[in-house]
């Protein structure tokens, strides 16, 4: 098929890499223009656009589709140029622009998007993040036929994954890569037969944007809440606490089973009634710290500066002590 892709981060150059090698003649690749990154700020192509580059694939980098918008003329070469290309289809895929209804309707088979989530659950940016933070048993990918709404198109095709235990969005993120990417390639071989199926108006949750000021540890939360939390901030924005005077990133922690909780020796008072962000315990298995329900275990720490640590290692410079309240 003659296909359009737009997509900007590694999610998406995993699905646009399998449309390639799957024979695809991709006649433009549609990503979000260089942005400064790094040390030296220099701009850096997405790696959509590097893939593009390295296969010879036609590129367009505007900063908004939309013709009345801020940048009328990019969005008035970005028409000429789908217009000429006379695509049968445009995939979708963490883009990170907004498509006007112009753009839905220029392809023969409208756009197809590759999205992270089991429809209608986790609409919005963040689907992955969101789906770890609430302790889902299970998540997916659904391709989704587009509509001027957000990710409220008839689903085509659904395939789901369950959510281990030890995921994290980055684990997470690479696994359901793959299977969107194997997913839009299954699709294209259907288009033009699929049986659309409506969303549930029932189930409807939004994955808002993962935003720096939730990076801040709660103490006051459960330590369920707490563990899905970090990982569902790995690897951004990570979970920072004020300890011994440092801010530290937490990137790994379990909860204490109750039983184990519930006979800390060295504790100051009861874990069920200590103050929460008391440390209870320190040694080479974790950071045992009271939280508002429950007792975690902090088990991989990073110090101002430093590379992620096993706690064995951490504790060897750490200044705090058992009773120390970490600050939420």
């Amino acid at each position: 098929m003659r296909v359009i892709f737009a997509g900007t981060p590694e999610f998406a150059r995993s699905a646009l890499a399998a449309l390639h090698a799957a024979g695809h003649d991709i006649v433009g690749v549609f990503t979000q223009p260089d942005r400064p990154a790094g040390r030296g700020m220099k701009l850096q192509a997405s790696v959509v656009k590097q893939y593009a580059v390295a296969h010879g694939l036609p590129v367009v980098q505007p900063h908004s589709l939309k013709l009345d918008g801020k940048y009328p003329q990019e969005a008035a070469a970005a028409q000429a140029f789908i217009a000429q290309a006379q695509a049968d289809v445009m995939v979708v895929a963490a883009y990170g622009l907004i498509l006007p209804q112009w753009v839905l309707d220029a392809p023969q088979h409208g756009c197809l998007n590759i999205h992270a989530s089991l429809l209608p659950r986790w609409r919005g940016a963040a689907p992955i993040h969101r789906a770890i933070e609430a302790g889902d048993a299970q998540t997916g990918v659904t391709i989704m036929q587009m509509d001027a709404g957000l990710d409220t198109g008839d689903m085509l095709l659904e395939e789901t994954m369950t959510i281990l235990p030890q995921d994290t969005t980055a684990s997470l993120h690479d696994k359901l890569a793959d299977m969107g990417a194997a997913l839009i390639v299954k699709a294209l071989t259907q288009v033009g037969q699929f049986k659309p199926v409506k969303q549930p108006t029932e189930g409807v949750t939004y994955a808002h944007k993962i935003e720096k000021a939730e990076a801040a540890i709660d103490w006051t939360l459960s330590a369920q809440q707490l563990s899905q939390r970090i990982r569902a901030f790995d690897p951004f924005p990570g979970m920072t606490a004020q300890m011994a005077g440092e801010m530290v990133k937490v990137w790994q922690a379990h909860v204490l089973a109750n039983a184990l909780a519930d006979t800390l020796t060295d504790a100051p008072a009861h874990a069920s009634t200590a103050k929460p962000g008391t440390l209870l315990a320190i040694d080479e298995s974790g950071l045992q710290v009271a939280c508002g329900a429950g007792v975690l275990c902090l088990t991989q720490l990073q110090k101002p500066g430093g590379k992620r640590q096993p706690v064995a290692d951490f504790v060897r410079h750490f200044k705090g002590t058992v009773g120390d309240v970490f600050q939420s």
